[in-house]
């Protein structure tokens, strides 16, 4: 996929509409994970380096178009200009007015109240990304995680104004383009976390892409039961048995095997302090339930990881929240952490995971998108990118 590139963009003496991705927690009107921000800071600071005013403008969680205080982008403004070490200007409303970036010139920038305070921003409103255009003259999409709404910020907005991809954006493109065509062997797929249905679809894309593919977490039981295996109340999506069949017939024809758990840690319920047990698979106790895979099956995993090329991981395998419920992720943790291969790393709890346990430096890309990055590597069409994209 092609994007125009910033460099091409003429900034000079311009005022910039940033989309960014600002979709950070909060507690207590301070930002507790700024991340996201700080992953945004390389176009900020180039733009501004080029002579540019840059208005950011994000959402933030889920206000549904109402106006709800405890969602303002106030705090990230002040963690913003912290970063910067320069004053970030907010407005009060998500297209401005444009009074209120009245003055603003070269080197300053400005944030936008959340663009979810406004019900057409998710509706993809061209009358509302019209008033967000009017506030800038070009407009750069660094907003990875949020490429895959059809949203005005996103979609819509595009084609009202000179545009580009942001570095950030472009980065993320272009090193998960690499995962689909061109990944260096063996590549290892590492997915975990609650729900198959989120992820059936990248397990059906790299069949024939990845050499191997392993499951643990919550997912696996669907996988496990689909094989035929019993694991007592253990969570599992009985709606999707009938998809995962078909999948792990798919692979048993193709080039890529599928690695499920051999043993489970159990715990006779969904509690930190529940009693944990390891169990073969084969031998499940029928009043317990699956909270982390197993040694055996940590050093089936960690073989796998150490000979790899490449490595994508996306989910926990197991409630790492829960110290004997974690060994399982800190296992996969440390050995992507420790791999000479190239490794990505998408999603929410597995950036928590590396978190956790102090890896967060040793993985080659952190991908800013939970969503939008399972999508990209299912292979859709993402509204964000094909506003964007070039002919």
């Amino acid at each position: 996929m092609k994007l125009p590139a910033l460099d091409r963009l003429d900034v000079a003496s311009k005022r910039v509409l940033l989309r960014a991705d600002f979709n950070v927690p909060l507690a207590d009107g301070l930002v507790t994970d700024d991340m996201r921000i700080r992953a945004a800071l390389p176009t900020i600071e180039t733009l501004l380096e080029r002579g540019a005013a840059v208005v950011c403008c994000s959402h933030l969680g889920r206000p549904k178009g109402k106006v709800v205080p405890s969602l303002s982008m106030a705090p990230v403004a002040d963690r913003l200009g912290q970063l910067l070490g320069r004053k970030v200007r907010s407005t009060d409303e998500p297209a401005g007015p444009p009074a209120k970036l009245e003055g603003l010139g070269r080197g300053d920038v400005a944030l936008l109240e959340n663009l979810r305070f406004d019900s057409r921003e998710e509706s993809n409103d061209d009358a509302f990304a019209a008033e967000l255009a009017r506030l800038c003259d070009c407009y750069v999409n660094d907003a990875f995680g949020a490429v895959h709404r059809a949203h005005a910020s996103v979609a819509a907005l595009a084609g009202m104004l000179p545009h580009a991809a942001g570095l950030l954006l472009e980065k993320e493109v272009r090193v998960l383009s690499k995962l689909l065509e061109g990944a260096d062997p063996p590549f290892v797929l590492i997915l975990g976390g609650a729900k198959v249905s989120d992820k059936i679809g990248v397990v059906r894309n790299f069949i024939d892409r990845a050499d191997s593919i392993l499951i643990g977490g919550a997912m696996a039981n669907t996988f496990l039961k689909a094989s035929g295996q019993d694991l007592g109340k253990s969570r599992v999506e009985d709606d999707r048995l009938e998809e995962v069949s078909e999948t792990l017939r798919l692979a048993e024809a193709s080039s890529t095997e599928i690695i499920l758990p051999s043993d489970l840690v159990a715990g006779d319920d969904f509690a930190a302090d529940t009693h944990a047990k390891t169990a073969a698979v084969s031998d499940f106790p029928k009043d317990a339930m699956a909270l982390d895979i197993g040694p055996v099956t940590c050093d089936r995993f960690t073989k796998h990881i150490r000979g790899a090329g490449t490595i994508l991981w996306n989910g926990p395998m197991g409630v790492f929240e829960w110290d004997q419920f974690g060994q399982g992720t800190l296992a996969v943790a440390r050995g992507v952490a420790q791999s000479r291969a190239l490794t990505v790393v998408g999603g929410g709890d597995s950036a928590a995971a590396l978190a956790k346990y102090g890896l967060t430096d040793e993985v080659s890309h952190l991908s800013t998108g939970g969503g939008a990055s399972l999508e990209f590597l299912e292979g859709k069409e993402l509204p964000g990118l094909e506003a964007l994209k070039e002919d």
